[in-house]
C-alpha cells in the first residue's frame, strides 16, 4: 500500500515537470559496454594477480594451517573430556598435555592468521593498484568517439567503486578456500569419530542446497542490478556537479533534485533488493545448525546413555557442528561478494576492452620539426555516426606559413574538421595530410608535437601557473615560460597573482577569469613550439578589451607558422591570408577577404549586412546561399 502511495506521488511530481526532463543517462549500460556477464574474467583477473601470485601463495598456506588449527582444536577438547577429567596421575596429566596442545594450537591459530591477514592485504593493493593503473592508461589513449557517449560518473564508477568491489573478492578468495578446507576437513572428521552419527548430522544438508539452488539466479540479477543502478546514479550526479552553474542559472534545481531522486530512489530499491538476498541465507543457515545440533543431543545423548559413545566425542561433534556451518554462512556471504566482484570485474574489463580506435601503424613515420607545416584536406568524408554525415568530399590544402580561418554556422563541420588534423578521429574517406604526410602514416606522438590547439574553452589542470604553461613541454625552462607569458600578455596580470607563476590554480583555473584562461593558454601553445596552430575560436565569449589583448597575442603566436583559425565572429576574420566558408559539411567559399566580397556570395551577403557572428545568422538566410562551386 505504502509502494502504491509512493508511486502516485512520483506520478504527480512527473507531472509537474517539463516534458523530457532527464538528468544523467538512462539505463544503456549494455549499449556501451556489452554483456554484463564474460567467462573471461576471471582469467583476466588473473593477469593482474600473476606477479603477486608467490605473496598470495603465501597467504593461502597461511589459511590452510590457520584452517588445520580450527579441526584439532574441538579433538583437543575431547581428549581433554575424556581422557584429562578422570581421577588419578593419567588424568592430570592428559589434562595437563591438552593445556599445552590447546595453547600450542591458539599460537599457530594467531600467527597463521596475521601472516595471512597482511600478506592478502598486501597482494590486493598491489592489484587494486595495477588495475587503476591500466584503467587510467587505457582511457588516455581511447578515441574521442568513446568519450563522447560515456558519462564520466560512470568511468569514475569503474575506476573506484568496481575496483573496491574487486579488493574485497580478492580477500575473501583466500579466505574462501579455507572454508572450502574446513567444511570438507569437518566432514571427514565426524564420519570419522562416528559414521552413523556424522551421517545423521549431515542429513540435514539436502535442505540447504536445496533453498541456495533456487536462490543463486535471483540473487545474481539483483547483484548486478544493483551495479548497474548505481553506476547511472552517479552519471546523475556528475553530470549535475559538473553543470551546476546551468543549472543555477536555468533555475533548474527543484527538477534537477527530482530526477535525481528518481534514479537514487531506484537505486536504493535495488541496492536493498541485493542486500535482502545477501543476507537471507543466513539465517537460514542459523536455523540448520540448532536442529543438527539437536540432533547430536537426543541421539548422541542416547548413545552415551548406552555406552556406545564417549561423552568428549559429544563435545567434539557439538563443536564441529558448530564451525562446520561458520564455513557455510561464510561461504554464502563470500558468495555475494564474489558474484558483486564477477560483475565489477567484467565492468573493469569492459572498460580495458574498449578499442583504441585511433592506432599507430606498423611503420608509422616520426613527423620531425623540419617539416613544412603544410596541411591538405583531400576529399574528405567523416561521419560521427552512419549515414549522418559531418564533412562532405572536403578538399583545401593550406601552405607553410599561411594563416587560414574556418568560417560558417554553427554545425557546419569547422571543429569536426580540425579534430581530424590532430587525428582525434579517423576520416571516412580521403586524407588528412600534414607536412605531405597521410596522418594515418604519422605517429601520434610526434604529430601532436607539431600540431597545438587552442580550444574556445581553455582547460587548465590543478596546478602552478607554470606547470599549466610547460604542460606539453615538461623540460621548458623558467626563462621560457616566463617568456612565453610575456609574448602573449599574460605575464603582467600572472605576477599580480599571489605567487606569480608558483599560484595554485583551482580546478580548470576557476579563480581565473575566461580570457585569463586564455591567455595561459596561449602561452601554453607558444611554449609547445609547434608548427602548426590550430585555433576554435580562441575570441568568443570574452570582453572586447580582452579581445584585444587575444588578437595582439595571436599575432605573435602565428608568426612563422601555419595557422588554421575557426572562427564564428566576421571581424576577427579579415586578417587571415584565406578563408574557407563551409556549409553543412560542405566548402562553398574560399578565398581571401578581398576574393570572397568580389564572389558577393555567402560571405558578402552576411559581411555587407553587417552580422556580428556567423552565429548571429538566420536560418533561411544562410539555405539561401546554397552551395556555390569554390575557388582554389
Amino acid at each position: 500500500m505504502t509502494t502504491m502511495v509512493e508511486n502516485e506521488d512520483d506520478s504527480e511530481d512527473r507531472g509537474q515537470r517539463p516534458p523530457r526532463a532527464v538528468v544523467g543517462s538512462h539505463r544503456d549500460e549494455e549499449e556501451i559496454f556489452g554483456k554484463a556477464y564474460d567467462p573471461r574474467v576471471v582469467r583476466r583477473i588473473w593477469a593482474f594477480v600473476k606477479p603477486y601470485r608467490k605473496l598470495m601463495g603465501m597467504s593461502v598456506a597461511a589459511v590452510l594451517v590457520f584452517t588445520l588449527t580450527q579441526l584439532a582444536i574441538p579433538l583437543i577438547i575431547g581428549f581433554a573430556v575424556d581422557k584429562g577429567m578422570r581421577l588419578g596421575v593419567d588424568g592430570k596429566a592428559n589434562l595437563a598435555w591438552a593445556l599445552v596442545a590447546f595453547g600450542a594450537m591458539i599460537l599457530i591459530n594467531f600467527g597463521a592468521s596475521y601472516v595471512q591477514e597482511t600478506v592478502v592485504g598486501k597482494a590486493a593493493e598491489h592489484v587494486l593498484f595495477d588495475m587503476r593503473r591500466a584503467m587510467f592508461s587505457h582511457l588516455q589513449r581511447v578515441s574521442l568517439s568513446f568519450m563522447d557517449k560515456t558519462e564520466v560518473g560512470r568511468l569514475m564508477s569503474r575506476l573506484q567503486g568496481d575496483v573496491n568491489s574487486m579488493q574485497e573478492f580478492l580477500e575473501t578468495s583466500v579466505l574462501s578456500v579455507g572454508d572450502i578446507v574446513l567444511l570438507f576437513g569437518i566432514v571427514g572428521v565426524l564420519l570419522t569419530l562416528d559414521f552413523r552419527l556424522g551421517l545423521l548430522t549431515l542429513s540435514v544438508m539436502p535442505v540447504l542446497f536445496i533453498v541456495r539452488l533456487f536462490w543463486l539466479e535471483p540473487a545474481r540479477n539483483a547483484f548486478m542490478n544493483a551495479h548497474i543502478t548505481n553506476s547511472t546514479t552517479n552519471g546523475a550526479l556528475a553530470e549535475g556537479i559538473n553543470g551546476v552553474r546551468t543549472v543555477q542559472n536555468l533555475e533548474r534545481q527543484k527538477v534537477n533534485f527530482d530526477l535525481f531522486d528518481d534514479k537514487a530512489h531506484i537505486n536504493l530499491r535495488s541496492q536493498l533488493t541485493g542486500s535482502k538476498f545477501a543476507q537471507v541465507m543466513v539465517p537460514i543457515v542459523d536455523t540448520l545448525t540448532g536442529l543438527a545440533m539437536a540432533v547430536v543431543i537426543v541421539v548422541g545423548g542416547n548413545m552415551v546413555l548406552g555406552k556406545e559413545l564417549d561423552i568428549g566425542v559429544i563435545v567434539a561433534f557439538l563443536f564441529y557442528i558448530q564451525r562446520f556451518f561458520d564455513p557455510i554462512r561464510s561461504l554464502t556471504m563470500q558468495y555475494s561478494v564474489m558474484q558483486r566482484a564477477m560483475s565489477s570485474g567484467a565492468r573493469i574489463m569492459e572498460v580495458l576492452d574498449v578499442e583504441v580506435a585511433v592506432k599507430d601503424r606498423p611503420n608509422a613515420i616520426t613527423l620531425t620539426g623540419d617539416m613544412d607545416g603544410s596541411v591538405e584536406f583531400r576529399n574528405v568524408e567523416f561521419a560521427y555516426r552512419q549515414n549522418q554525415p559531418v564533412l562532405k568530399n572536403v578538399s583545401f590544402k593550406v601552405k607553410p606559413g599561411e594563416t587560414v580561418a574556418l568560417v560558417g554556422p554553427t554545425g557546419s563541420g569547422k571543429t569536426s574538421a580540425m579534430a581530424l588534423v590532430h587525428r582525434f578521429y579517423e576520416v571516412g574517406g580521403g586524407a588528412v595530410l600534414v607536412g605531405g604526410h597521410d596522418v594515418r602514416d604519422i605517429t601520434q606522438e610526434s604529430l601532436g608535437n607539431q600540431v597545438a590547439m587552442v580550444l574556445q574553452e581553455p582547460f587548465l589542470f590543478s596546478g602552478t601557473v607554470a606547470e599549466n604553461i610547460r604542460y606539453a613541454k615538461a623540460e621548458a625552462t623558467r626563462e621560457q615560460i616566463v617568456d612565453a607569458a610575456k609574448a602573449v600578455g599574460a605575464h603582467e596580470f600572472i605576477m599580480r597573482l599571489d605567487g606569480g607563476y608558483d599560484a595554485q590554480l583551482q580546478q580548470r583555473g576557476g579563480n581565473l577569469s575566461l580570457g585569463q584562461r586564455q591567455l595561459i593558454s596561449f602561452a601554453r601553445a607558444l611554449v609547445a613550439d609547434a608548427k602548426i596552430l590550430v585555433l576554435d575560436e580562441a575570441t568568443a565569449s570574452i570582453d572586447s578589451y580582452t579581445e584585444m589583448l587575444i588578437q595582439k597575442a595571436l599575432v605573435k603566436l602565428l608568426e612563422g607558422r601555419t595557422g588554421l583559425v575557426i572562427a564564428h565572429r566576421l571581424a576577427t576574420i579579415r586578417g587571415a591570408d584565406r578563408i574557407i566558408v563551409l556549409q553543412n559539411g560542405e566548402m562553398i567559399e574560399n578565398g581571401n577577404h578581398d576574393q570572397l566580397m568580389a564572389q558577393k556570395g555567402l560571405y558578402a551577403r552576411l559581411y555587407n549586412m553587417n552580422y556580428a557572428s556567423f552565429d548571429d545568422i538566420p536560418d533561411e538566410l544562410v539555405n539561401a546561399g546554397g552551395p556555390k562551386a569554390a575557388s582554389t
